[in-house]
């Protein structure tokens, strides 16, 4: 193959196609409130949304659904602590015997009016988050110190990030500075009548074991007040109905799922053992 071939193929993987973002299967998600609306008004206002509520309760669904709806890419940030502020914008790289500039993925949802979603953002260093800032007000810029350029966003362009406020350390709690830039809409586990329908939808159980499920998943939450650390999630409870639906006993599914990962302690493992015999 010819060298500038080459060149070209690395090109295209150097030059990210926004249209691979683009969410292609409707992501089922039960409205539990008035979340759609005020995303959308958010949406339109180009104001930045902070989505805060517990971990596994349908807060990375909810953004799929509405980049759906609205007809938007949607790039996702699992962010962590070693994202640095050039894996958000970008940097050179060599390709060939020429410097080639790769947008970041927060460059590129700012180039092509995307909503670009931080996923569980104060994992991220605040020394990081700080290049988002200009984004997140009436600037509405995204500058670009290595290019010696700024890129302004466009009105269809979203920021939106998740903060479980339950669950992070003083260490890890989101700066002042940064979250009185966004508005915030709040989750939290569904309702009985809702959890009980998206268990049975997308696990295949019956609505009885799903409303079996549901009952230990309103128990186990109750822990958190004897020192669990976060309650069982919606998402591992349409994990045990998968598994029971695949052929596993329905409690040791329960004990792959959720049992043996919500905690290390011993007792506290017990007790939601418990829950569980209490149910099945």
């Amino acid at each position: 193959m010819h060298s500038s071939k080459i060149l070209e193929g690395l090109m295209r993987i150097l030059t990210p196609n926004v249209e691979d973002y683009l969410v292609s299967e409707d992501a089922v998600y039960i409205e539990t409130g008035e979340e759609v609306a005020q995303f959308e008004a958010a949406w339109r206002g180009t104001i930045p949304v902070i989505l805060q509520g517990p971990t596994g309760c349908g807060k990375s669904r909810f953004v799929s659904s509405m980049a759906k709806k609205l007809g938007r890419p949607l790039i996702t940030v699992a962010c962590h602590e070693d994202l640095s502020a050039s894996d958000l914008l970008g940097r050179h790289l060599i390709v060939g015997d020429e410097t080639v500039w790769c947008d970041g993925p927060l460059t590129t949802g700012v180039r092509h009016g995307a909503i670009v979603y931080l996923d569980e953002v104060v994992e991220a260093r605040n020394d990081t988050l700080v290049v988002i800032h200009p984004l997140t007000d009436h600037r509405r810029v995204l500058p670009l110190e290595r290019l010696g350029a700024q890129i302004s966003a466009p009105d269809d362009f979203m920021l939106v990030v998740s903060y479980n406020p339950g669950y992070q350390s003083v260490r890890k709690e989101m700066k002042p500075s940064t979250r009185q830039r966004f508005a915030t809409i709040e989750f939290d586990y569904p309702s009985k009548d809702v959890e009980r329908e998206v268990i049975k939808s997308e696990s295949g159980v019956s609505s009885e074991l799903a409303g079996a499920l549901v009952e230990i998943g309103l128990r186990v939450r109750e822990l958190k007040q004897r020192g669990l650390d976060e309650g069982v999630s919606t998402r591992l409870l349409v994990y045990a109905g998968k598994l029971i639906v695949l052929g596993v006993e329905p409690k040791a599914a329960c004990e792959m799922a959720f049992v043996k990962n919500l905690t290390d302690d011993r007792q506290l493992q017990g007790a939601v053992r418990a829950l569980v015999s209490d149910h099945l």
